[in-house]
Protein backbone atom coordinates (compact mmCIF):
# COMPACT_ATOMS: atom_id res chain seq x y z
CA UNK A 1 0.00 0.00 0.00
CA UNK A 2 1.13 3.23 -1.32
CA UNK A 3 1.47 6.15 1.56
CA UNK A 4 2.28 9.84 0.83
CA UNK A 5 3.27 11.91 3.94
CA UNK A 6 3.24 15.71 3.61
CA UNK A 7 5.65 18.12 6.21
CA UNK A 8 7.38 21.24 6.05
CA UNK A 9 4.42 23.44 5.44
CA UNK A 10 3.98 27.03 6.83
CA UNK A 11 3.77 30.59 7.20
CA UNK A 12 5.87 32.79 6.12
CA UNK A 13 6.16 36.83 4.48
CA UNK A 14 6.71 37.40 0.80
CA UNK A 15 9.69 37.23 -0.27
CA UNK A 16 10.61 34.22 2.14
CA UNK A 17 11.32 30.55 1.90
CA UNK A 18 9.94 26.59 2.48
CA UNK A 19 10.78 23.45 1.99
CA UNK A 20 8.35 21.22 1.74
CA UNK A 21 8.99 17.44 1.91
CA UNK A 22 6.81 14.24 0.99
CA UNK A 23 8.24 10.92 2.37
CA UNK A 24 6.48 7.92 0.02
CA UNK A 25 6.55 4.21 0.88
CA UNK A 26 4.68 1.13 -0.54
CA UNK A 27 6.58 1.17 -3.95
CA UNK A 28 8.60 -1.71 -4.33
CA UNK A 29 10.77 0.18 -7.00
CA UNK A 30 12.27 3.87 -6.28
CA UNK A 31 10.51 4.12 -10.66
CA UNK A 32 7.78 6.46 -9.75
CA UNK A 33 6.72 9.89 -10.28
CA UNK A 34 5.93 12.61 -8.12
CA UNK A 35 4.40 15.36 -8.73
CA UNK A 36 3.10 18.78 -6.22
CA UNK A 37 -0.40 20.24 -6.33
CA UNK A 38 -1.45 23.33 -4.72
CA UNK A 39 -5.09 24.52 -4.19
CA UNK A 40 -6.12 28.17 -3.02
CA UNK A 41 -9.64 28.52 -1.52
CA UNK A 42 -12.42 29.07 -4.02
CA UNK A 43 -9.55 27.83 -6.71
CA UNK A 44 -8.89 24.35 -8.48
CA UNK A 45 -6.41 22.56 -7.57
CA UNK A 46 -3.48 22.84 -10.11
CA UNK A 47 0.02 21.76 -10.75
CA UNK A 48 3.26 23.45 -9.65
CA UNK A 49 5.97 21.25 -10.46
CA UNK A 50 6.86 17.03 -11.67
CA UNK A 51 9.57 15.12 -11.49
CA UNK A 52 9.35 11.91 -13.61
CA UNK A 53 11.48 8.46 -12.58
CA UNK A 54 14.36 9.55 -15.18
CA UNK A 55 14.80 13.03 -13.01
CA UNK A 56 13.02 15.18 -15.78
CA UNK A 57 11.52 18.13 -14.01
CA UNK A 58 8.49 20.16 -15.14
CA UNK A 59 7.10 23.29 -13.53
CA UNK A 60 3.82 25.82 -13.79
CA UNK A 61 4.63 29.20 -15.52
CA UNK A 62 3.79 30.46 -12.12
CA UNK A 63 6.51 28.85 -9.88
CA UNK A 64 9.25 28.63 -12.84
CA UNK A 65 12.79 29.83 -11.44
CA UNK A 66 11.49 29.94 -7.95
CA UNK A 67 10.26 26.26 -7.10
CA UNK A 68 12.49 23.72 -7.48
CA UNK A 69 11.66 19.48 -7.48
CA UNK A 70 13.93 16.94 -6.76
CA UNK A 71 14.15 13.72 -5.05
CA UNK A 72 15.76 11.75 -2.73
CA UNK A 73 15.90 8.15 -3.70
CA UNK A 74 17.79 7.15 -0.81
CA UNK A 75 15.41 8.75 1.75
CA UNK A 76 12.48 7.59 -0.18
CA UNK A 77 11.53 11.97 -0.06
CA UNK A 78 10.39 14.37 -2.94
CA UNK A 79 11.34 17.89 -2.33
CA UNK A 80 9.48 20.74 -3.44
CA UNK A 81 12.18 24.01 -2.03
CA UNK A 82 9.69 27.03 -2.34
CA UNK A 83 12.12 30.34 -3.02
CA UNK A 84 10.94 34.00 -3.36
CA UNK A 85 7.06 33.28 -1.48
CA UNK A 86 4.50 35.66 -2.88
CA UNK A 87 0.38 35.66 -1.46
CA UNK A 88 -0.42 34.19 -4.63
CA UNK A 89 1.31 30.87 -3.11
CA UNK A 90 -1.09 31.14 -0.63
CA UNK A 91 -2.61 27.32 -0.64
CA UNK A 92 -2.95 23.99 0.52
CA UNK A 93 0.13 21.97 -1.28
CA UNK A 94 -0.65 18.34 -2.23
CA UNK A 95 2.10 15.70 -3.08
CA UNK A 96 1.02 12.90 -5.49
CA UNK A 97 2.93 9.83 -6.83
CA UNK A 98 1.92 7.24 -9.92
CA UNK A 99 4.31 4.77 -11.93
CA UNK A 100 2.90 7.00 -14.79
CA UNK A 101 4.16 10.26 -15.57
CA UNK A 102 1.30 12.83 -15.73
CA UNK A 103 3.19 15.81 -15.48
CA UNK A 104 1.23 18.35 -14.29
CA UNK A 105 -2.09 17.05 -14.68
CA UNK A 106 -4.35 15.51 -12.21
CA UNK A 107 -4.87 12.11 -12.91
CA UNK A 108 -2.11 10.94 -10.17
CA UNK A 109 -3.62 7.62 -8.53
CA UNK A 110 -1.54 8.58 -4.92
CA UNK A 111 -2.15 11.60 -3.09
CA UNK A 112 -1.06 12.85 0.55
CA UNK A 113 -3.10 15.14 3.07
CA UNK A 114 -1.18 18.00 2.05
CA UNK A 115 0.46 21.08 4.05
CA UNK A 116 -0.37 24.46 4.05
CA UNK A 117 1.66 26.99 2.86
CA UNK A 118 0.65 30.94 3.56
CA UNK A 119 2.29 33.96 2.24
CA UNK A 120 1.60 37.43 3.75
CA UNK A 121 2.58 40.56 2.26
Amino acid sequence: QVQLVESGGGSVQTGGSLRLLCRVSGYPQNRYCVAWFRQAPGKKREGVAAIDSTGRTTYSDSVKGRFTISQDNAKDTAILQMNNLKPEDTGMYYCATDLQNYALYDLYSEWGQGTQVTVSS
